[in-house]
């Protein structure tokens, strides 16, 4: 049934894979069992958040310094309206001086009773009727 050549070749098919299973058994990746992450994955992760930190932290800045301003804008239009009532009700002539005081009734008080301040930490002048009142703070002005 079976010839000699056969055989032989039939026999060195299975010789050669019982070899190459040995092979394939001795090539295996050894794996730990240990889990967690690697240095490489942990110092990615943390370059990308002090990316994300680095492009974030400055339009925070920038929001606070713009809000300080038009917040202090703001009160200036306050403290610009009051001169202009209280000059109006008690007949002021154009160029007569105002003071903080005088002015205290036709604005809005804070918690404290004191006149509203300059958010970053600016104080404001006024001197006359006709003159806008003015912040120390540079770029808090009227427009």
């Amino acid at each position: 049934m079976w010839t000699k050549t056969a055989l032989i070749t039939i026999t060195s098919l299975l010789l050669r894979s019982r070899r190459e299973k040995k092979v394939r058994a001795n090539m295996k990746i050894k794996t730990s069992s240990k889990s967690g992450f690697t240095l490489v994955e942990i110092m990615i992760v943390v370059a990308i958040i002090g990316l994300l930190a680095a492009i974030a932290i400055p339009n925070f800045v920038r929001a606070r310094t713009t809000s300080q301003q038009n917040a202090c804008i703001n009160n200036l239009r306050q403290l610009d309206g009051a001169i202009q009532q209280y000059a109006l009700e008690n007949k002021q002539s154009a160029g007569s001086t105002v003071t903080l005081t005088v002015i205290q009734p036709y604005i809005k008080l804070d918690s404290t009773q004191n006149i509203p301040a300059c958010p970053a930490g600016g104080t404001y002048a006024v001197t006359t009727n006709t003159n806008t009142p003015t912040c120390t703070v540079a770029n808090h002005a009227l427009p």
